[in-house]
């Protein structure tokens, strides 16, 4: 299957994705494909794994720029194998470990508004009256701030 030339519908079949999706990734130069005689498109077989890796990869929160550019510190720009694999997934587990902590946060900020069931702005630990914290920054700054602070 190595040096199969393979049809958009049969990848997008085989990866589980739609055709636009593949059309999308090679836009965002995650994907390379080809045009035969006919102005088909083809990929080599091992974008099956490279469609696999970037879906595992946004099941994990990681972003397609991210992905890009851990695909573009593999050696020749290949697909990845099971070792490098195992590299980017490392190199992403900080990423993912700061994501949890701040969907803790999260979700332990809301639980005491949520849980006593008033849903009272006096006693929010989030609510933001005349936009005081505008001086902190853009955007949730008091789930941003650290538990200790």
């Amino acid at each position: 299957m190595n040096n199969k030339e393979l049809s958009v519908g049969f990848v997008a079949r085989r990866c589980g994705v739609k055709v636009s999706t593949l059309h999308f990734y090679e836009q965002k130069e995650l994907i390379t494909s080809w045009r035969n005689q006919g102005n088909q498109r083809r990929y080599k077989a091992d974008v099956l794994r490279r469609v696999s890796v970037i879906k595992a990869a946004q099941k994990m929160g990681i972003s397609l720029e991210e992905i890009k550019q851990a695909f573009l510190s593999l050696p020749s720009n290949r697909t990845p194998d099971k070792k490098d694999w195992a590299k980017l997934s490392q190199r992403w587990q900080q990423k993912l470990d700061e994501r949890i902590r701040k969907m803790q946060r999260l979700r332990d900020s809301l639980s005491g508004c949520i849980g006593c069931g008033c849903l009272s702005l006096k006693s929010c630990p989030i609510y933001n009256p005349e936009d005081e914290l505008a001086s902190s920054g853009p955007g949730p700054v008091i789930l941003d701030r650290e538990k200790d602070e």
